[in-house]
């Protein structure tokens, strides 16, 4: 069996919803918008089994790696990893666009790899489990929005059966201050009760002083963890923070490769390592990732989209909890369940991965033919 094509898709997806008010996290403010650019890498093989995954840059997966993977086995992955690492004439391409480029194709290759022979991806990678524990992400700042308005968000994903929630922190590049973060805090926090993890993700919004002084005046409340408290460039203050307060600090959803892990991990500097495989690798550099983290007694809690994301945490003994945006979600991009057949559900609070080859989703294309954008 030979790779025989390999091209991104492009799709324009109405959202089912979208915040009436520009909405924010620490570093950006978006504007509300009732449509989104939707892209899917596709890797063809001469025998007409198809795999595929979310994302792709049209310029560098088409131009600079589709070349590398014609004529490959597609089973041999990790030959093609390296292939794709090696991204100049002679040198790797270690960080950027390229990488998260080729974290879609190596993605790609192991839901074709599960299709091929038979198994759902988390079984491959090393199968520890088929359940995995969810939980909801939100609590963005909304434009003249309320603590009554945060409070109800997070209730309404309790009352989906949620028991992990995520809220943001650290908006004070647009005029929310410390205080006004702590109120919320402890807001939700009395709202919810002690029964439900609260996890604090300040999106690298300070610097180490700033962050122990939050820290240390948000413990009270008992925060899961408190994710990116600094810039993903300072790991000497992700340490400090780390050594000033009980609160497990998570972070490395804008780390690379297992090189930019290592220190991470190595230095103690985090307790909690946020992979994202669409971002850091693909899941072939994931699993090392993870594997390191362990060696280490680190968790592993992946960044980003739920379905992948279940696989890996189902993959590793180390893998804790995965990242979701709720079906009632304001904030979620697209509707992109629209776009694939029997989508993984999630039921209070878990995930039951399902029994079928590769991420166990397909396209539909009758759908996928009312919003795909042809290329001129």
């Amino acid at each position: 069996m030979k790779i025989v094509d390999v091209k991104v898709r492009e799709f324009i997806l109405p959202k089912p919803k979208a915040p009436s008010k520009p909405y924010f996290n620490a570093i950006i403010m978006r504007r509300p918008s009732m449509d989104r650019v939707i892209r899917i890498t596709q890797i063809e093989t001469d025998e007409g089994i198809t795999g595929f995954w979310f994302g792709g840059n049209r310029e560098i997966i088409e131009k600079r790696i589709k070349p590398k993977l014609l004529g490959e086995n597609p089973l041999m992955i990790e030959r093609i990893w390296q292939k794709m690492y090696m991204g100049g004439d002679r040198k790797p391409i270690p960080k950027g666009d390229y990488i998260v480029a080729m974290s879609c194709v190596d993605n790609a290759l192991w839901d074709l790899a599960g299709k091929i022979l038979g198994q759902p991806v988390y079984r491959l990678l090393g199968g520890y489990s088929n359940r995995v524990r969810a939980y909801a992400a939100g609590g963005y700042y909304i434009e003249g929005g309320s603590i009554e308005d945060l409070i109800e968000e997070m209730s309404r994903y309790v009352d989906e059966g949620f028991t992990a929630v995520k809220m943001k922190v650290g908006g004070w590049r647009f005029g929310v201050d410390m205080k006004t973060d702590i109120e919320r805090v402890k807001a939700v926090r009395e709202a919810l009760g002690d029964s439900i993890d609260i996890m604090l993700d300040a999106n690298n919004a300070w610097n180490a002083y700033e962050a122990k002084r939050f820290a240390k005046l948000v413990e009270t409340y008992n925060p899961y963890w408190f994710e990116e408290p600094v810039h993903p460039d300072d790991i000497d203050g992700s340490i400090e923070v780390k050594m000033s307060t009980t609160i497990p600090i998570a972070s490395g959803e804008n780390e690379f490769t297992r090189y930019g892990f290592r220190d991470l991990i190595a230095r103690r500097a985090v307790d909690i390592i946020q992979a994202d495989p669409n971002i850091a690798g693909g899941l072939t550099e994931v699993r090392k990732i993870a594997a390191i983290a362990a060696a280490y007694h680190i968790d592993f809690a992946p960044h980003g989209n739920y379905v992948i994301g279940s696989h890996a945490v189902a993959a590793f003994p180390n893998g804790l909890i995965v990242e979701c945006f709720p079906k009632s979600s304001p904030y979620r991009d697209s509707d992109v369940h629209g776009l694939y057949k029997d989508p993984i559900e999630i039921r209070n609070g878990w995930i039951e991965i399902p029994d079928k080859p590769g991420f166990g989703i397909e396209i539909d294309e009758q759908v996928a033919e009312r919003y795909e954008v042809r290329k001129k």
